[in-house]
Parts: structure tokens; sequence; C-alpha cells
């Protein structure tokens, strides 16, 4: 899956948790997917309940969707001016708020678009707090170990990946019904935002900038001249985009695998399972001497392993594909994740995030809708079939068109690109470092 990485001695694999601050970021972080895989569930299988057409699970990737693609610019520019650590204090109350509806919407047993609501609320509260939240996390360890944190960021997301749907799972089968998982989802929020208030204050630095529509795009000039953060985000849009089979997990789970709720948990959490599994190799292994190519080939892994899943009758074979689904997706993750972050001057890292969530949410909620869409076309195992291969020539189309990303050699090496230089091409000169 991987290139033979550097020898490097003195690598510390714990680097990031010997920082206060990073570990409550973390324990925050983990209570946030915790909650936010647990909601996962239920919504999805509350909806498909009620309805049992793979299209009204793609609404829900849809209305997910749209506010973060609408706002995300916005939310960057809060990100770069107001306290980060106050933004995502008011979206995590927002989501604790949204959370508390769902459960009283479960219990009323009240109409769909009640749901759809509430999801579309908690969007707005994502769009205009995430990238506050990924431009936070590099001020909290130094440059060198920021990659680690980023290894054991991925490890923490899908630990919790790993175990949200499992608990979600078997909460909503032993309540036979949604509404105690909902409750659940609340409880953990306000866990996380117990942790966020407990980091120490760490305002922006003052941007010399006036608040205009220049400043407002300027994060995405800056991803469009600085070629190798365009190519990374945009391979993991479209493979993902196309590749995606999570929103139609729930109908797997009950109609082709007929494993039900607590299958559904397992099948979501297997893929959980792999990333784990991959990012505690990154953490204690040297850094990858050419992870520019290690990312392709491990994301054309996803769209194989997303081909077998898509055939497969088998839950076991099922569970193994959503692991190397998982593990294949990891690699890219920590990847692109540290491209975009270390590539960024601090000032401007706000808007940058927002730029990336943009392309995040596109290509997992964006393309479950795209899943809905090709589920009433081609059927289920079609459209995830599809997709798999549609990943595999992404793959392919994006080293021809980006060669650069051939070029990335080892990300201890990577620093932030200043503005000028990346007017100019930022990815020349880490391709010479490369």
């Amino acid at each position: 899956m991987s290139e033979r990485p550097d020898s490097v001695a003195d690598a510390d694999p714990y680097a990031a948790w010997r920082s206060r601050d990073y570990r409550l970021f973390a324990g925050s972080w983990f209570a946030m997917m915790f909650a936010k895989q647990m909601e996962t569930v239920a919504v999805g299988i509350h909806i498909y309940d009620q309805t049992r057409d793979p299209m009204a699970l793609g609404w829900v990737g849809l209305v997910q969707a749209l506010p973060v693609m609408l706002l995300a610019i916005p939310g960057g520019q809060i990100a770069d001016r107001v306290n980060r650590r106050t933004v995502m204090a008011v979206m995590l109350a927002v989501s604790t708020l949204v959370a508390l509806g769902l459960a009283l919407a479960s219990a009323a047993h009240l109409s769909l678009p009640w749901i759809y609501t509430l999801l579309t609320v908690g969007a707005v509260s994502q769009a205009l707090g995430s990238p506050s939240r990924a431009a936070l996390l590099p001020q909290l360890v130094a440059p060198e170990h920021f990659s680690n944190a980023v290894t054991w960021n991925t490890t923490v997301f899908h630990i919790a990946s790993m175990t949200g749907p499992a608990i979600g799972g078997l909460l909503i089968g032993a309540g036979q019904g949604t509404t105690v998982a909902f409750a659940a989802v609340a409880v953990c929020r306000l866990l996380s935002l117990s942790a966020i208030l407990t980091l120490r204050n760490r305002p922006p630095r003052p941007s010399a900038e006036s608040i205009s529509w220049n400043s407002l795009a300027a994060g995405v000039r800056f991803v469009w001249k600085t070629k190798l953060i365009l190519a990374t985000i945009s391979l993991d849009l479209f493979a993902v985009l196309l590749g995606g089979a999570a929103y139609l997990l729930p109908i797997f789970a009950k109609d082709i695998l007929h494993v039900g709720a607590s299958g559904l948990g397992f099948l979501r959490s297997a893929e959980a399972v792999g990333a784990v599994a991959t990012a505690m190799l990154i953490a204690h292994l040297p850094p990858f001497r050419r992870a520019g190519r290690t990312m392709l080939w491990a994301v054309a892994g996803f769209g194989a392993a997303t081909i077998v899943f898509g055939v497969s009758h088998w839950f076991w074979l099922s569970l193994a594909m959503m692991f190397l689904v998982g593990a294949m997706d990891n690699v890219s993750v920590v990847v692109r994740h540290t491209l975009v972050q270390m590539l960024t001057p601090d000032a401007m890292r706000g808007r940058v995030s927002a730029v990336n969530n943009i392309f995040i949410v596109a290509s997992n909620d964006i393309g479950g809708f795209e899943s809905g869409v090709a589920a009433r076309l081609l059927g289920t195992v079609g459209s995830v079939v599809f997709g798999g291969v549609g990943t595999i020539l992404v793959v392919i189309g994006a080293a021809q068109l980006w060669p650069q990303i051939l070029s990335i050699g080892s990300l201890r090496e990577i620093r932030p690109a200043e503005l000028a230089e990346a007017e100019h091409g930022a990815d020349e000169e880490l391709a010479a470092k490369g």
C-alpha cells in the first residue's frame, strides 16, 4: 500500500499527545465524531424504515451538503477573525440542540420534513464552525509534530467511527427505536463542548485585510494557485463522490445482507477499524518517502474494495471490504490534510480550511445524493460497482492532469507557502524538495 518510508530515528509517535491542549482537542473531537456516527446510523434507520426508498436516504446527503457549500467560505472568514474556540463552542451548542430535536421528533413520530429541517440546521452550524476547528489544530502542536497530530486525529476520528455506529445500532436494537440513540448523541455533544471550553484561549492573529469580497475569496484563490492542494482535494472529491457507499449501507444491511440494525453498525465500524489500523502503522513508522504515489495507490485500492463490497452477498466478505475501504481512505486523509494545513499560512488557514471543507462535504454528502440517484437508476449493487470503477478512473485521470502529485515526497519537509509564492505556483518548490 505504501512506499518504503525514510528512516527517522528520533521520531516520537506520541509527540502530539504531550500537549495538554491537544489532548483536550482530541477528546472533544472523539465525542463529537462518536455522536455524529450514532446520529448517522439512527437517521438512516429512521428514514429507511419509514420509506424503503434509497432516494430518501440520498436527500439526507443533499440537505446536509448544501448549507456547507453555501456557508463554508463565510465560515472560513469567521475562523480568521474570531476566537476559534468560541466559534467551536457555539457550533457544538447548536448541534446539541439539533440532537435533542431529533430525539423529540423520533419520540413524537413527526414527519420526515422535520428530520430534514433539523439536519439542515445542524449542517449550517457545521458550515460556520468546521473551518475554526480545522484551523485551530495547527496552533496546538509544533509544526514538526503536525503530521503526527493529523495521524492521531484521524485515529481518534476512526475510533469514534468504529465504536459510534456499533453502539448506536445496539441502542436502537435494544430500545426498539431511534429516540434513545438521539438522546445519547446530545449527551456526547455536551461532553465535547465541555472539553472545548477548557482549551486555552487562542484568538487568531489580527487581520490587516478589511472584510470584503476580495478577502472572502482569498482562500479560493490560494487553493487554485497552489496546485498541490487543488490536486489532492480534487482527487478526494471525485473519488469519494463516485465511490462512497455509506448512504446505501442501510439497504445493504436490511435487504441484501439481512443483518439488521446491529449489522449496519458493524459494517460502519469495520471501515473505522481499517482506518485505525492504518493510522497506528503510520504513527509508528517513519514518514512516507513518496507520499504522493502512496496516496494514489491507496485511492485506487479504495475503489477496488468498493467494487468487491458492491457484489458481495456474504456478510463477512462485506465486513472485510469495509475494513479495506477505511484503511485505504485513511492514507489519503493523512497526506491530504497535512498538505492543506502545512502549505497554508496561519492567517489564511480558516479560509483555506473552508474550501477544503466544501470539497469534503461535496464528496461525502453530495456523494450520498449521487448514490441515491444511481441506486434508483442502476439498482443498489450497480450503483456501488459503478462508483468503484469511477474511483479507479479518477485516480488515473488525476495522475495525468496533476503530475505534481507524483512528486510529493516526505510530509515532514512541508512548510507554509508564502502568499506571493503561491501566486507563482508553490507546488514547483515542493516538487523540487520531493
